[in-house]
């Protein structure tokens, strides 16, 4: 069974290439991280303002060790001053 979650980011729009900077090399990080299968930052095809990650791991124990996360830490400091999110819309196994 692997786990499944799916967030949403919400960016003004002078901020989108900010964001997606740091959502790529947040990827880049997640990538390389034990227990990760898929860490895909998504751009909503109607809105540009829209972003998701969807995330894939082997368990959820691997989705709580990702959480606990240096990188994390920092993605969310530095985009916490303008986007709106993390919003989970989806956590689920499969």
């Amino acid at each position: 069974m692997t786990f499944h979650v799916l967030v949403q980011f919400d960016v003004p729009p002078n901020k989108r290439d900010e964001f997606l900077a740091a959502a790529n090399a947040n990827a880049a990080s997640v990538d390389a991280e034990p227990g990760t299968l898929r860490f895909e930052v998504i751009s909503d095809q109607f809105n540009r303002s829209r972003f998701y990650f969807d995330e894939v791991y082997e368990s959820e124990a691997a989705f709580n060790t990702h959480c606990q996360g240096d990188y994390l830490q920092r993605f969310i400091v530095t985009i916490a001053e303008y986007a709106f999110g993390p919003v989970i819309l989806l956590r689920g196994i499969r």
